[in-house]
């Protein structure tokens, strides 16, 4: 009797707990996947400022790899993970399309182009001729490495067509990408650089000398495309129409960039 009666009371006891609900699992909520772009290192301004623009206006997480598009492409063609490729020219673009690293029935895009400028430190005597930086007092230029590089060789052929590629080329301090050379100047480590108009705008420790006019130019092109290996097609798509918008294109002009509204 005494072990019937404890047994009743532990029952009696543990009921308003067992009629108590289970509280129920959270269910995790899925993170929507990033666009991972895969872009020229002188679009850096612009895409950060459009990356704010695209979110505000509901898009998706986005994920940037900024360098020299030399170093982007051959990342590319090996493997790299990435949804979209913006090229600073179209050498880097076909040796992605070469190498079978874009997406089928996506060809790439004509989105941007661009100038060169010249820039010098604030504190020197004024550059106004592509001549000028024939003067003793300019020591060193900095410009992309015309070897890889898409701005350094733009900056070649402008100056070969200018007749000052030999005179020039021993003052030339060639880098890794068109943003190294932009911050040789701002440093203090060269007397001029060749660079976009766009980097020109870009930096407040330099002084635009001048640029470059249409006539003496190359043609810049940065061309855009789907990759072939990416994980969120959708998404690159969307912000790759995004780019080509009205939104995007006050941003790009703004920022010197000329938008393209064409393909090849």
């Amino acid at each position: 009797m005494p072990f019937q009666l404890a047994a009743l009371l532990l029952t009696a006891w543990l009921a308003p707990f067992s009629a108590v609900p289970a509280t129920p699992s959270r269910v995790p909520i899925p993170q929507q996947a990033p666009v991972v772009v895969s872009a020229a290192i002188s679009l850096t301004d612009a895409l950060l400022e459009i990356e704010r623009a695209y979110t505000a206006a509901g898009g998706g997480p986005l994920r940037f790899n900024l360098a020299g598009s030399n170093v982007l492409a051959r990342q590319i063609a090996n493997g790299a993970p990435a949804d979209l490729f913006i090229s600073a020219d179209l050498v880097q673009m076909r040796y992605v399309e070469q190498a079978g690293a874009v997406a089928p029935g996506s060809s790439a895009l004509y989105l941007l182009s661009n100038a060169l400028a010249i820039v010098t430190p604030p504190a020197r005597a004024p550059i106004r001729t592509v001549h000028d930086l024939a003067q003793a007092s300019v020591r060193r230029i900095a410009i992309g490495d015309p070897a890889a590089v898409p701005a350094g060789f733009y900056a070649k052929q402008y100056l070969e067509r200018v007749g000052l590629w030999g005179t020039l080329q021993p003052k030339l301090l060639p880098l890794t990408n068109v943003r190294a050379a932009l911050a040789a100047v701002e440093n203090g480590g060269a007397d001029a650089a060749i660079v976009y108009h766009s980097d020109a705008t870009a930096s407040n420790r330099v002084v635009l000398a001048f640029v470059v006019p249409d006539a003496d130019a190359p043609r810049i092109v940065y061309p855009a495309a789907i990759v072939k290996a990416a994980k969120n097609r959708a998404g690159a798509e969307k912000f790759l129409a995004f780019l080509r918008g009205p939104e995007a294109r006050l941003i790009f002009e703004r920022l010197k960039f000329r938008p393209y509204i064409w393909t090849h």
